[in-house]
């Protein structure tokens, strides 16, 4: 049997055991699909990512969650890039550039208070209509169809993975949330492995400007992560669009997660349109050693 080392880091903070949770297995270039599969599967977090060599860009990274490969992830970028610098596994030059299989993304890495905080450009952002039951999803999170906002509308967004945004009226209504993930394929007929991610204006913290909950595809394995870059990213996107209707060229937003896990963190957003092109998105954030573990592989997902 092949040992493989598995790092957990915590994305989103610099306190071990709040935020998101990730896996990083270094130097994977050896290991094949399957290999990663059972990783992922058996180290549990939502998701763990894999160090590889690239040949259009400085590296290369691949997400998998419990169930399935994902195109990208936010909060594993961030632990990844954040754990090769603390390592020193990353040349001394601020920009780099890494292959996901959602484009070629640019990086920056600054040194901001002892500690690395790490910016990736998301892919351009994209919005489609939800044409499904307000009723319906409402139920599928827990909530009474009067929780959801009538002011904004319900939709799909990406900036590299599809989830479902939904306004919600309160703080108040997050503590009530429950969700009914099995429910959501049927539900999200357009798109039915999208994530589920409601968000409302209010926040905890005096100093952030959204709260957002995120409730993960039944097809992923997991049931809610913790704090989501990819997701924070696209509510920045549909902040600019539907709520300030591009009214100014730049916004730059502070979002909170994760509260209600007892895993609060906060994701950095800045929103940004040049002479009426696409909105550019850039998702912020630090993160923090917690642990290190040893992972025994079979020759199938056990």
């Amino acid at each position: 049997m092949q040992s493989v080392t598995v790092y957990h880091y915590d994305a989103f903070t610099n306190e071990p055991n709040l935020g998101n949770p990730a896996g990083l297995v270094l130097q994977a270039d050896d290991l094949t699909e399957k290999e990663m599969q059972e990783i992922a599967f058996k180290i549990g977090f939502n998701e763990t990512s894999f160090h590889l060599k690239s040949e259009v860009a400085d590296l290369k990274i691949r997400y998998f969650t419990p169930g399935h490969e994902m195109n990208l992830c936010g909060h594993a970028t961030v632990a990844t890039l954040f754990a090769l610098k603390s390592m020193n596994f990353l040349s001394t030059k601020k920009k780099i550039t890494i292959e996901t299989n959602a484009g070629i993304l640019p990086i920056l890495i600054e040194e901001v208070d002892n500690s690395f905080r790490i910016t990736m450009k998301q892919a351009s952002p994209q919005f489609q209509d939800f044409k499904g039951s307000k009723s319906d999803i409402a139920q599928a999170i827990g909530l009474k169809e009067e929780d959801i906002s009538n002011h904004h509308p319900i939709v799909y967004g990406s900036t590299g993975i599809w989830t479902l945004l939904i306004p919600i009226n309160s703080l108040e209504a997050f503590k009530r949330m429950k969700p009914h993930n099995q429910a959501f394929p049927s539900i999200l007929k357009e798109i039915p492995n999208a994530s589920v991610h409601p968000f409302c204006l209010d926040a905890f913290d005096s100093e952030a400007d959204m709260h957002a909950r995120h409730f993960s595809s039944p097809y992923s394995g997991t049931i809610e992560d913790a704090v989501t870059g990819t997701a924070s990213g696209v509510m920045g996107a549909y902040f600019a669009t539907y709520i300030e209707q591009l009214s100014k060229p730049s916004y730059q937003l502070i979002i909170e997660q994760g509260n209600e896990m007892n895993k609060k963190g906060k994701v950095y957003v800045s929103v940004q349109q040049f002479e009426e092109k696409e909105l550019e998105i850039f998702m912020s954030g630090t993160a923090v050693y917690v642990d290190e573990y040893e992972l025994l592989l079979t020759e199938k997902i056990l």
